[in-house]
């Protein structure tokens, strides 16, 4: 691509991709540090109830992109896709303002399920497309660009959590979607530097849907995103169904993915796909106990831990920006790392760093546990909960990047999308089981009211939290203990 249009280096559609999706990231986490805390406060839902929902939402927004990705690829192009997407979250997160209508609040949960879907798939898609292949700026690229997720997520966490229960929730959701209104003005401000990339890929969104009475595909993809808002509409308020479906479609997924590697690979490459599918199988486990950090963990700081730092009580919402905030200073430090192991020949498989980030998420709920158990009195030191936070963030460094990468390498590059879609229903399957096993914490003295907290529902947390440490750390064994095999399996992937 031409230089005239760089900016430090890198495209300047570059930076319009950062800031929107930095605003989106601000919206979206800035709302999810809310909404348990807004579910069990102000609509006074039990803490089952709560969770319930909290787990069918965010495992909503994991599979719709799988539909907003397909339809941008065969439509719309991503700069289509991307607007319309960022038009629905800003509708969903200012209806977050409305407080005395349950179902505007559900019809606003999948106006964001439905945006994330169009938005987030494509906009990552977009980065690619500024650079050519081989243009050695394509990774300094991708970091600056996850650099914007992590500043959305960090400062969002802050800002519309302090809003949200210090001012009113009012407050905090319409500061999350002032944010996305901003990402999408700066979106279709900025669309001049994208230099005529993510366009439909063909003339088809021009053409008409036969037997829809002069309806063209365009419209017709949009029409299908109001469909995505109504299934999520109802999805959202009937969240066993949420565990059928993906019961349902992980069994399809599994048998398609077996077969697949039994009759239509060589065996190369069915020893490599057996490893994508054993390594998505442990980073569903990994994200039904990392994603605790917005349900249960949410609960337990809000009601459970001593919060006051310099005489300040600091909302527990505002906790959850630790995550992203480790995230800034460690991950240097461990790409760093690893590219010092790898000049000696030391760096970890993909396994065993999978390993690792299972066995620090196991660690945390240990170490916060400990803290819990020594505490003299109901109210656990606020160190613990940092502590818990550190030692998953550790965890995800560990895991997540190099999770999709291990997705691109080891899977033939005909079944690559399938099993990219295979890793993000992990994902959303991840994020399901973290309702379940949020919802077990949950203790009959809490019933209805978010104020109450005794010893009843402390036990039940220490009980929960000690089951699923020592859970990880088995898990975490166990694939190391199988490393070699997969490596051997691998045939020399790493």
């Amino acid at each position: 691509m031409s230089t005239t249009s760089d900016f430090l280096g890198h495209p300047k559609g570059l930076f319009v991709c950062f800031a929107t999706e930095m605003w989106e990231r601000f919206s979206y986490y800035g709302m999810r540090a809310l909404l348990i805390l807004y579910l069990t406060k102000h609509w006074e839902f039990s803490d089952t109830t709560s969770y319930l929902i909290y787990g069918a939402y965010t495992s909503l927004v994991y599979i719709m992109p799988v539909f907003g990705g397909m339809l941008a690829d065969q439509i719309l192009g991503s700069k289509k896709a991307v607007t319309y997407g960022a038009i629905l979250l800003v509708f969903g997160h200012l209806g977050m303002t409305v407080e005395n209508s349950e179902q505007v609040f559900y019809l606003s949960l999948a106006l964001i399920v439905s945006g994330v879907g169009f938005l987030k798939p494509n906009i990552s898609t977009m980065v690619g497309a500024l650079y050519d292949e081989g243009d050695p700026r394509r990774d300094s690229g991708f970091t600056i660009f996850y650099m914007g997720i992590n500043i959305g997520a960090f400062t969002a966490t802050l800002l519309c959590g302090y809003l949200g229960e210090q001012v009113g929730w009012a407050y905090g959701f319409g500061a999350a979607g002032i944010g996305m209104l901003f990402g999408l003005i700066i979106f279709l401000w900025g669309q001049k530097y994208l230099e005529g990339l993510a366009e439909p890929p063909s003339k088809k969104y021009l053409e008409k849907v036969p037997g829809l009475k002069g309806i063209t595909y365009e419209y017709w993809a949009y029409m299908s995103g109001i469909l995505m808002v109504v299934a999520t509409w109802f999805l959202v308020q009937n969240s066993q169904l949420v565990g059928q479906l993906l019961g349902g479609f992980g069994v399809v997924f599994i048998g398609a993915w077996l077969l697949y590697a039994l009759f239509r690979c060589d065996p190369e490459e069915r020893d490599r796909l057996i490893v994508v599918g054993i390594l998505i199988l442990f980073s569903l486990i990994f994200w039904a106990l990392f994603e605790q950090a917005g349900s249960s963990l949410n609960i337990l700081t809000d009601r459970g831990v001593d919060r006051v730092i310099f005489g300040w009580e600091v909302p527990a919402s505002m906790f959850q920006s630790l995550n992203a905030g480790f995230i800034f200073t460690i991950a240097p430090l461990f790409a760093m790392l690893w590219i010092a192991l790898a000049k000696r020949n030391m760096e970890p498989s993909t396994p065993i760093k999978f390993s690792i980030g299972i066995i620090l998420v196991g660690f945390g709920f240990l170490a916060l546990v400990y803290g819990m158990k020594s505490s003299e009195s109901l109210q656990t030191g606020v160190i613990w909960i940092v502590l818990i936070y550190l030692l998953h963030t550790l965890g995800e460094l560990c895991l997540s990047p190099v999770g999709l990468s291990s997705v691109t390498k080891l899977s033939p590059q005909r079944i690559v999308g399938f099993m990219m879609g295979m890793w993000f229903f992990a994902s959303a399957a991840g994020n399901y089981v973290a309702g379940l096993i949020a919802k077990a914490t949950a203790s009959e003295s809490s019933g209805n009211s978010s104020e109450i907290f005794d010893i009843i529902q402390k036990q039940s947390f220490m009980d929960v939290y000690t089951d699923v440490g020592l859970m990880a750390i088995g898990c975490g064994i166990l694939l190391a203990v199988i490393t070699p095999i997969l490596k051997k399996l691998m045939h020399g992937a790493n």
